[in-house]
C-alpha cells in the first residue's frame, strides 16, 4: 500500500485541481453567481451547479480508473470540461430564460440542466473507456 500512496496522491491532487479549475471556469461563463446564490439559499443554483460538477467528475473518475499517466488525465479532463461547458451553452439556447429562472430559484430548469449535465457526463465517461 505505501508504494501506491504517491501515485494515489498525485492522481487525487490532479483531479482536485481539474475539478477546481472547472468550477472556476463554469461559474465565470454563467451569467449569474452560483456561489453567491447558493450562499443566499437558492436551491436552483445549487442543483444546477451540483449537476455540472457531477457531470464533470464522472469522466474524470473513469479516466483515473483506466489511464496510465497524469498527462492522459489532464488531456481528458480538458475534454470533459469543454463538453460540460458546451452542454451548458446548448441548454441555455434551448431555455433562453435559464439565467433568470435559476436566479429566481425556479427548480424545473435547474433540475433539467443538472440531469442533462449528469447524463452527458455518463456518456462522456463511457466514450473515454479505451
Amino acid at each position: 500500500m505505501t508504494s501506491a500512496l504517491p501515485v494515489f496522491l498525485s492522481y487525487f491532487a490532479t483531479s482536485m485541481a481539474l475539478l477546481f479549475a472547472f468550477l472556476l471556469i463554469y461559474v465565470k461563463i454563467t451569467p449569474y453567481n452560483e456561489i453567491a446564490l447558493i450562499r443566499e439559499g437558492n436551491v436552483a443554483a445549487s442543483i444546477s451547479l451540483a449537476g455540472a460538477l457531477t457531470g464533470f467528475a464522472l469522466p474524470i473518475a473513469n479516466v483515473i480508473a483506466h489511464s496510465d499517466t497524469l498527462e492522459d488525465l489532464l488531456a481528458w479532463g480538458a475534454v470533459a470540461g469543454m463538453i460540460q461547458l458546451m452542454l451548458y451553452l446548448i441548454v441555455r439556447l434551448a431555455f433562453p430564460r435559464l439565467a433568470e429562472d435559476i436566479t429566481h430559484g425556479r427548480h424545473a430548469p435547474a433540475v433539467f440542466l443538472a440531469v442533462s449535465s449528469i447524463v452527458v457526463g455518463i456518456l462522456n465517461a463511457a466514450c473515454m473507456t479505451y
